[in-house]
């Protein structure tokens, strides 16, 4: 077929036929009109050699695949995307129905098209096998033609180890044992028992070696977290059965924190962890509430119990989140202690004076007390464990806002010239941009680029010393890390075999110097700068209208305190 020539004036549709110059939306006389398609027979749409532009081969028509229903897919292979042509060259045989999604399509070996083998492919979890049909049960994910190139990874493991993971580990029953006597582990690398179970042991040597590449671990990870494994495996009491953390604690203990999480983190995707750890917060609980009486401390955690899952029975109530409900625990702990040692036995015993007599100097202090006491007292009245709300109508507490303050400028100006990349970028952005370390933690690679920083809804222009800080930073990390999958803009030791964020304390700790007070201190000295500009620091620095105002005040105080001394 020759190639089709476009219109010399529209330049858009192509010539209908050799020897014309235009198409016929542009021919000069009107009563000119296109020929039928000699294919299908079609008056709309004509494109070029008698054919409408769904018949002519050349035409520019995008639609879904035939087979796969893939979208994309052109005219090039008939209709079919790559994957679809590949696959009937590889299997040149009569279509057939498929028992998945019962349509007339060719399919391999097994029975099934490649629609329902590539939802199984997507939908299928790790290290796990998965029947097509199940995976088709409830319907199919489309996707986009011919994006599944990417070139498969060479094998890390020998063709030893099994690729799929042995569908009768975990075992369901327990050896149980008459005596717990404590154990030796082990401190060398290489266990000197062998595990009784060398299928198993295969299974996780696999799921091992495919996590380190995922997650670019090194050569040494990868050894001691084999050894933490294999030692496990040699002593269990029940073979093949879950591994419970504290029996991984008890083997990596002195091993360091990134041995123990990795070890977690193996057992965990191959489905042999037993987590049998107390939560922190549950222990932090108890131990305040060994401290009461019975009765207190029945009380004490039916609230808990509330407050920690929640309820779905009026009066309903959600879950708190962990970090308000140890601040409630840690006040009514106390509280509660006072009231046991005053001789109180029930929450029914209180009064309004008894809250009063409780209550700490300090307004802050009050006033963190008076709420726990009241989301106490609320719930326990709504699952009627007490008669009477002993919390209302209590006066409300007034905290005076305190002021932000100046800091010392040496220990930044120190990390902004230390000669270490990541504290310089950190002083940088916090110094010169105010940033909070919780946005600092939440940077990602691919919110700084065009020399701006995207941090939700808001752009930061990014200044020249700053993004010389940052490339550094880059340079350094991808020389470290070269092959960490995190995706954060910060990391460190921990965080670069994984991807989690770095903590709160990582990045005061790196800087020499509280976040928090080098962002305020930024911060006054722009509203100082400006006058108390208080529309300039919400634009320039993300904060609130009330947080604008708090800095506008204290400039404000400051220059009439001045402007007095100055008179006298």
């Amino acid at each position: 077929m020759t190639k089709v020539r476009q219109c010399t004036r529209c330049g858009v549709k192509p010539r209908p036929y050799y020897g014309r110059e235009c198409c016929y939306d542009c021919v000069p006389r009107v009563w000119k009109r296109p020929p039928h398609c000699k294919r299908c027979g079609s008056t709309d749409d004509y494109y070029a050699g008698n054919l409408c532009r769904h018949c002519h081969r050349q035409a520019p028509v995008v639609e879904s695949c035939r087979d796969c229903l893939a979208w994309g897919v052109t005219r090039t292979y008939g209709g079919l995307c790559q994957g679809c042509h590949s696959w009937h060259k590889r299997l040149p045989q009569p279509a057939a129905p498929c028992p998945s999604c019962l349509r007339l399509v060719i399919v391999n070996a097994r029975g099934y098209c490649r629609l329902c083998c590539r939802q199984a492919h997507l939908v299928r979890p790790a290290h796990q096998s998965m029947d097509v049909r199940e995976a088709n049960r409830l319907g199919q994910q489309l996707f986009l033609a011919d994006l599944f190139r990417e070139k498969r990874p060479d094998p890390v493991v020998e063709s030893c180890h099994p690729r799929r993971w042995p569908a009768h580990y975990p075992v369901a029953h327990r050896q149980l044992t008459l005596f717990d006597l404590p154990r030796r582990h082990p401190r060398t690398r290489r266990c000197p028992l062998d595990p009784p179970l060398p299928d198993l042991e295969a299974a996780l040597e696999y799921v091992l070696l495919d996590h380190a590449a995922s997650f670019g671990w090194r050569d040494a990870l990868v050894v001691n977290a084999r050894g933490v494994i294999r030692i496990l495996l040699a002593l269990q009491d029940t073979p093949g059965a879950a591994i419970p953390v504290s029996d991984v604690a008890a083997v990596t203990k002195g091993r360091g924190v990134d041995n123990l999480k990795s070890v977690l983190e193996v057992l965990a995707s191959a489905g042999m962890l037993d987590d049998d750890r107390q939560s922190a917060l549950d222990g932090f609980f108890a131990q305040h509430a060994a401290r009461l009486p019975e009765q207190l401390a029945q009380e004490f955690g039916q609230w808990f119990d509330v407050r920690r899952h929640g309820t779905t029975t009026p009066p309903r109530y959600k879950p708190t989140g962990e970090s308000t409900l140890r601040r409630y625990v840690a006040s009514l702990g106390a509280t509660l202690k006072t009231w046991a040692d005053a001789g109180y036995k029930s929450l029914r015993e209180i009064d309004r004076q008894a809250i009063l007599d409780v209550l700490p100097d300090s307004a802050s202090d009050q006033r963190r007390t008076l709420s726990a006491l009241r989301d106490l007292f609320r719930v326990l009245k709504g699952k009627q464990v007490i008669f009477t709300n002993p919390a209302t109508r209590l006066p409300r507490i007034v905290v005076r806002e305190s002021q932000p303050m100046p800091m010392e400028l040496t220990k930044v100006r120190e990390a902004l010239n230390c000669g270490k990349p990541v504290r310089e970028a950190l002083a940088a952005l916090v110094a010169f941009h105010a940033l909070r370390s919780s946005e600092l933690r939440r940077l990602l690679l691919t919110d700084l680029h065009d020399r701006r920083l995207h941090i939700g809804q808001r752009t930061v222009p990014v200044a020249p010393h700053v993004q010389e800080k940052i490339t550094a930073w880059l340079n350094e990390r991808a020389r470290r890390w070269p092959n960490t999958v995190n995706p954060h803009l910060f990391i460190n030791g921990h965080t670069g075999v994984r991807t989690c964020a770095v903590t709160p304390s990582w990045i005061s700790n790196t800087i020499g110097a509280s976040a928090d007070a080098i962002r305020q201190d930024r911060i006054l000295n722009e509203a100082t700068a400006t006058d108390g500009d208080a529309r300039r620091l919400s634009d320039f620095f993300g904060i609130t209208t009330q947080g604008s105002e708090r800095y506008t005040r204290t400039v404000t105080s400051h220059a009439a305190s001045s402007t007095t001394q100055g008179f006298s």
